[in-house]
């Protein structure tokens, strides 16, 4: 059973962290890719600051961190999408 939360969680913290970081979602494999890896980046990052969460809401805010940071870090790598001969 939690490993069904843990796909919820992925999934709702992948699309609010791309509404944040560039207005809009991805669709939901890559929502809960972001949101998975950024559980993961998101509790190193809080671990490393002596941050702990607990429960539910404590997992979203963590995953949600971390993935706006997993976008934020995926952002210097990408061409910009303006450029004009």
């Amino acid at each position: 059973m939690n490993f069904i939360w843990y796909i919820l969680i992925g999934i709702v913290s992948g699309f609010i962290a791309g509404k944040i970081m560039r207005g809009g979602g991805f669709g939901i494999l890559v929502n809960l890719l972001v949101g998975i890896i950024g559980g993961v980046l998101g509790g190193w990052v809080f671990g490393l600051l002596g941050i702990a969460t607990a429960g539910i809401l404590g997992s979203l805010i963590t995953s949600v961190i971390g993935a706006v940071l997993l976008l934020w870090i995926v952002s210097f790598f990408r061409k910009p999408h303006n450029a004009e001969l």
